[in-house]
C-alpha cells in the first residue's frame, strides 16, 4: 500500500512538525525542556519526535539535510511559531469541534482512497498512535481558521484594485512556481547584523552558483524561512501573488535560474524560478435553462404526503397542463414560484446536487421523475442548454483571489513577526556549531 499523506492539511502527519503533548509522551522518560513559550513548554522528545518525522521524510535523500544541529534548530523554531500561534487561537476562541475533526479525517481517508483501518495501521507503523494524529490534525486545523479569520478581518479587495490589476496584467493567466530562501533580519537590525545576513546570503548564492549544492538542499540548511524543510517550494502562484520585489525579475529569468540576493522587510532573499506555465485559453461553461416544483417536507406535511403532492403535480403536467400554472399553484419554493417554476440560466451545481444530477441526465423539454432533496420533493423540466463564455468573470475572480492573497501572506507574515517579538521565549537549545567553509560561504 502506498505511504498514506494528508496533503490537505499541510502533510500534517510526516511533513508538518507534530505537537505531542507531555501527557501523550511515555511517563518513563525523563524530558528536558528545550524552550519556554509564554506559559508553555517544548520537551525535548517533542523536538527529538519532530526532527525524526523530517528525517523519514528524507531517507531516500539524506544528504539533503543540514547538520543535526542546524535541522534540530529549524525545526525548534517551526515548534515555536505553531505553539504561539495555538495559543493566540486560544485566547481569541478558536475552537475545533470533534464533529469537525471527524469530517477532516473523513475527506482525508476520501481523498487517500484508504479506509479508517488503513490508516490506523499505517499510523502504527509510522510510531505515531492515533490520538496523536487526531491531537496533531486538530492543531493544524486550528491555526489555519486562526489565519483564515485573522486575514478575513485584514484584507479587503476593491473592484478599482481588480481593474487596475487587469489593466496592467501583461501575463494574464501567467502562473510560476518558485523556490524561497530568506536569511531573516530583525527589525531594527544593526549595521553589523545587515553585513552579516548580506555576507550568509551571497555565500549561499555561491555555494549555488559553483554547483556545490543545489537551491533546495541550501534552503533546507539555510533558509529563515517557514518553507525551509520544503526545500523553499512555494508551489505554484500567479505572477500578481507575488510580492513586486520579487514579480519584477521574474521576465528576466529562465527556468532553472536563480536571482541575486535581493533585500526586502524581512530580510535578504533568493529566488528561484522553477517552472513556469500559462493558464489564459478562453474559459466556458455549460448552463442549463430550467423550471422546477418543489414541495416542501414539513412538521405538517411529511415526507410521504409531500410525495403524493409531487406526484400529483407531474401526473397533470404529463397530462397535458401547463408547467407554469402547476408551479404557481403548487410549488413552495419561494425564488421560481412566481416565474412558473422558471429557474433561468444556471451552472449545473447552482441549485445542489439533486438538481444537478437530473439536468446531467435529462434531455431537454423531459420532465424529471419525482426526486428528493434535503429540504423535500421536486421535479424539473429541462429546457434547454448553452455553452457560456465565463473569461472574463474568471478573470475578475482569479484577481480577486490573488490581490487578496498576496495581501494575505504580507499581513500574515507581519503578524508572525510580532507576535514572536512580543512573547516571551526561552530557547534552551544549544546553538548550532559554525560549519567549516571557504570565505564568504554561510556558516548556517
Amino acid at each position: 500500500m502506498n505511504r498514506i499523506v494528508p496533503t490537505l492539511f499541510a502533510l500534517v502527519l510526516v511533513v508538518a512538525a507534530p505537537l505531542l503533548r507531555a501527557q501523550a509522551l511515555p511517563t518513563q522518560t525523563i524530558d528536558g525542556i528545550v524552550a519556554v513559550v509564554e506559559e508553555d513548554v517544548i520537551l525535548r522528545s517533542e523536538l527529538d519526535r519532530a526532527v525524526s518525522n523530517i528525517r523519514n521524510r528524507f531517507v531516500d535523500r539524506p544528504e539533503q539535510l543540514p547538520p543535526p544541529e542546524v535541522l534540530e534548530k529549524q525545526v525548534l523554531e517551526r515548534l515555536i511559531a505553531q505553539r504561539l500561534q495555538l495559543q493566540r487561537a486560544a485566547a481569541a476562541g478558536v475552537r475545533i469541534s470533534d464533529a469537525e475533526l471527524e469530517q477532516t479525517i473523513s475527506r482525508i481517508v476520501q481523498q487517500q482512497n484508504v479506509s479508517l483501518d488503513q490508516l490506523r495501521a499505517q499510523l502504527a507503523r509510522d510510531g505515531v498512535t492515533y490520538e496523536e494524529f487526531r491531537s496533531q490534525l486538530r492543531d493544524e486545523l486550528t491555526v489555519n481558521r486562526m489565519q483564515q479569520t485573522f486575514v478575513q478581518s485584514r484584507v479587503a479587495v476593491s473592484d478599482t484594485e481588480i481593474d487596475i490589476l487587469l489593466a496592467r496584467d501583461s501575463e494574464a493567466g501567467s502562473e510560476v512556481r518558485l523556490g524561497y530562501l530568506l536569511v531573516a533580519l530583525p527589525d531594527g537590525a544593526t549595521p553589523e547584523q545587515i553585513d552579516a545576513a548580506r555576507t550568509k546570503i551571497e555565500g549561499v548564492r555561491g555555494l549555488i552558483e559553483r554547483g556545490e549544492m543545489d537551491f533546495s538542499a541550501a534552503a533546507i540548511r539555510y533558509s529563515d524561512h517557514q518553507t525551509a524543510l520544503e526545500g523553499g517550494d512555494m508551489g505554484w502562484r500567479a505572477i500578481d501573488e507575488i510580492p513586486p520585489l520579487f514579480a519584477n525579475i521574474l521576465p528576466t529569468m529562465q527556468p532553472g535560474e536563480v536571482s541575486q540576493p535581493l533585500r526586502g522587510p524581512s530580510g535578504y532573499s533568493l529566488v528561484r524560478l522553477i517552472e513556469k506555465r500559462d493558464d489564459s485559453a478562453p474559459q466556458t461553461v455549460t448552463e442549463y435553462h430550467a423550471r422546477g416544483i418543489m414541495v416542501r417536507i414539513t412538521e405538517l406535511l411529511d415526507a410521504d404526503k409531500a410525495k403524493a403532492k409531487i406526484d400529483a403535480a407531474r401526473a397533470r403536467i404529463v397530462g397535458g397542463e401547463d408547467f407554469a400554472v402547476v408551479a404557481r399553484e403548487v410549488s413552495d419554493d419561494t425564488i421560481s414560484r412566481n416565474q412558473g417554476g422558471d429557474m433561468g440560466w444556471f451552472q449545473v451545481n447552482a441549485w445542489g446536487t439533486a438538481v444537478a444530477n437530473q439536468m446531467m441526465a435529462l434531455s431537454d423539454g423531459e420532465v424529471s421523475e419525482p426526486f428528493q432533496s434535503e429540504v423535500g420533493w421536486h421535479i424539473v423540466e429541462r429546457i434547454g442548454t448553452r455553452e457560456q463564455d465565463v473569461t472574463v468573470e474568471a478573470r475578475r475572480n482569479k484577481a480577486r483571489e490573488t490581490i487578496a492573497k498576496r495581501k494575505a501572506d504580507e499581513e500574515y507574515d507581519r503578524f508572525l513577526r510580532q507576535l514572536r517579538a512580543e512573547a516571551y521565549i526561552d530557547n534552551r537549545l544549544a546553538p548550532p556549531a559554525p560549519l567549516p567553509s571557504a570565505p564568504a560561504t554561510p556558516t548556517g
